[in-house]
């Protein structure tokens, strides 16, 4: 087996326009990280790309693997890695922007983007932005990508990846909480944990359900909207304050946790990544648990959000695997 060597590469960005994350020696470094896993003394001539929006990618399973079959593995980092409470999609984008040309600039002729897991969010929106800009305005305040400069890559790889953070959370968001302020007081005919729902669940609870889930995203949306517009027209926020932070409560209710006939798999049912439905659904390190008013209308709205690879995907040309 040959012999690999690892290296950290920094690479370093523009000054932040807003305090987005809450590390002053971070923000202050302007630099975004990634580890670079390659035959030792080798230049490959393609490099691998493994991105995530806040997942510390610098040690990925697949790093080695690909180092040993010649390429150089990056396993790459964005601002946000380890908290998405106030993360802006088109910022990840940024920072992929600024590793890429990195990468092109130390040596590598050819760059191919991984997006693994959430990683699908921003590596095909990424690449349709690199080749056609279109964004201006992101839902958020988030920048201009079209006069962001992002330089297309060679080819893009969804790897175990869904389609959108927004998707997601909405599909693992729980309709039975129908106060956010208390997140116990749940509605019995839209509760997937009483027996008498389910599992398994009919088909009729399942499109209720589905659609409750919906319409509570689409509440919680609103409501960032109309905290947001208070902020900025009430005259009683503190100047210059656009933003402010809220728990999301019950972000673990999927019906596929507990029915496996939904979406049918070879999956272990009644357990998630995160620990048993139940307790999941609740616990502090969950999914879109955490988030800011302008994050969560950037990231985890199913209406506002642009970080959607079903929207982007149709207008890469580039090779794509998945």
């Amino acid at each position: 087996m040959s012999t690999l060597e690892r290296n950290l590469v920094g690479a370093r960005t523009e000054a932040h326009a807003k305090v987005e994350i809450y590390s002053g020696v971070a923000r202050l470094a302007r630099t975004v990280w990634a580890s670079e896993v390659k035959i030792a003394g080798t230049q490959p001539s393609t490099a691998v790309m493994i991105c995530h929006p806040t997942a510390n990618f610098l040690g990925h399973y697949a790093l080695n693997g690909l180092a040993e079959r010649g390429f150089g593995a990056i396993g790459f980092t964005t601002r946000y890695v380890g908290n998405d409470s106030t993360l802006i999609m088109e910022n990840c984008l940024l920072d992929m922007g600024t590793m890429v040309e990195h990468l092109y600039a130390s040596g590598y002729e050819r760059v191919v983007l991984i997006g693994n897991s959430g990683g699908a969010s921003i590596v095909p929106y990424y690449q349709a932005q690199a080749l056609h800009p279109t964004v201006t305005s992101p839902a958020g305040g988030g920048p201009d990508l079209t006069s962001a400069g992002l330089r297309p890559v060679d080819a893009i790889i969804a790897l175990n990846a869904h389609p959108s953070r927004s998707r997601l959370s909405t599909e693992w968001l729980d309709p039975a909480i129908h106060d956010e302020l208390r997140p116990f007081d749940r509605d019995p005919a839209l509760d997937m944990y009483r027996p008498e729902n389910g599992p398994p669940y009919d088909a009729e609870f399942v499109a209720r359900y589905r659609s409750a889930q919906v319409a509570r995203n689409r509440r919680i949306a609103a409501w960032c909207e109309q905290q947001l517009d208070w902020l900025a027209n009430s005259g009683e926020a503190p100047p210059g304050l656009e933003d402010v932070a809220f728990t999301i409560h019950g972000t673990g209710a999927d019906l596929r946790f507990l029915d496996g006939t939904i979406d049918p798999s070879d999956r272990t049912i009644g357990v998630t990544l995160h620990g048993a439905p139940p307790v999941a659904n609740y616990l502090p390190a969950m999914i879109s648990r955490y988030s800011s008013a302008r994050s969560f209308l950037n990231q985890w709205s199913i209406d506002h959000t642009m970080a959607d690879s079903l929207r982007w995907l149709p207008s890469v040309t580039t090779p794509f695997l998945i």
